[in-house]
């Protein structure tokens, strides 16, 4: 029987001797909980570890498109889409979404990502030819920091590196059109992998899984292997559990307690669950827009867990809250 191991993450002090650091951030771990598929979760000194998963639990993640991930960093959404569940709708044209990413960079979002396809539940598919349209004119007017290209098409993200898109976020994972991962694995990009079921008119269709946690683990395991095939490095890729795409209330709330299993991975994780309506139905928030306490909650059990890269609607909300949350962490003990 296999075993998953995830470190229970700690960043508090003192350290033991024992404690090891957590994928070059300011988190640590001395045990680890060993996850099995028939459902026993035991706790283990880190020492118990295999050495390779190990060495992928500790290893520094090195930088993306010139930026370091030493700390959990912020990707501001900038949807152009008329549709999507949040803020479709909200730019008439190119001009006004380039305005609207000099906000989000003046917020302080570290990265842009720029989706031209609604990927809410029960979208259904825009062509390549409207997505490059809606998505290429504003990303080359776009600048001053990273830009990722939400697409699960090769055409589309050719259209936007070209414009100068430096990251490929791809919600399925690679799935939908099989050219992605051919054209970032012979072009060097940075490359999400995001972990999805079903197509987006489809995906919330009574989704069902042996065991959530495990379950995406091995398909994003699959995914890195695979573009490893390819050429890409793993120092490359980014995973992303997928939080709302395929998944139930229950199924969300069990990846975001174990994010930190995909330390495993040895690659740098992306969480993505801004404004979803999981957080609603908890929070008692219809709308979408007023999520923005529920969704920095969030964002700080992912940077508690270690993650690198945290995709959110309220930037300034989400650094705010980051900022106090260091500013506590230098402040302890003295």
């Amino acid at each position: 029987m296999r075993d998953y191991y995830r470190p229970l993450v700690r960043r508090d002090d003192p350290r033991p001797e024992t404690a090891l650091p957590l994928a070059g951030g300011r988190g640590w771990f001395a045990h680890c909980a060993r996850h099995r598929r028939d459902g026993s979760v035991t706790r283990v000194p880190a020492r118990d570890v295999p050495q390779d998963i190990l060495a992928r639990l500790t290893a520094p993640r090195l930088p993306l498109a010139g930026l370091a991930l030493d700390r959990t960093r912020i990707m501001g959404i900038l949807n152009v889409t008329p549709d999507s569940f949040s803020d479709g709708g909200l730019d008439d044209g190119p001009a006004a979404a380039v305005a609207r990413a000099a906000r989000l960079v003046a917020d302080g979002a570290e990265i842009l990502d720029v989706g031209g396809e609604s990927t809410r539940p029960g979208a259904l598919a825009v062509s390549e030819a409207d997505e490059i349209a809606r998505t290429a004119p504003v990303i080359a007017d776009l600048g001053g920091v990273p830009i990722s290209i939400d697409t699960r098409k090769r055409r589309v993200a050719e259209a936007a590196v070209a414009a100068g898109a430096a990251i490929v976020n791809d919600v399925a994972g690679l799935t939908f059109d099989p050219g992605l991962a051919d054209f970032v694995a012979e072009a060097g990009l940075p490359v999400c992998v995001m972990h999805s079921r079903g197509d987006p008119a489809t995906m919330q269709d009574d989704p069902r899984y042996d065991d959530v946690l495990l379950d995406v683990y091995d398909f994003l395991e699959e995914r890195v292997e695979m573009l490893e095939s390819k050429g890409l490095p793993r120092d490359r890729i980014i995973v992303d559990p997928g939080i709302g795409f395929g998944k139930t209330q229950a199924h969300n709330l069990a990846l975001l307690n174990g994010l930190a299993l995909f330390h495993g991975l040895g690659c740098a994780i992306l969480l993505g669950a801004s404004r979803k309506g999981f957080i609603g139905r908890i929070g008692a928030e219809p709308e979408p827009a007023k999520r923005a306490s529920g969704s920095v909650a969030v964002a700080l059990a992912g940077l508690a867990q270690g993650i690198q890269i945290i995709r959110v609607h309220d930037v300034a909300e989400t650094r705010q809250a980051f900022a106090l949350w260091h500013a506590i962490e230098d402040g302890a003990g003295r």
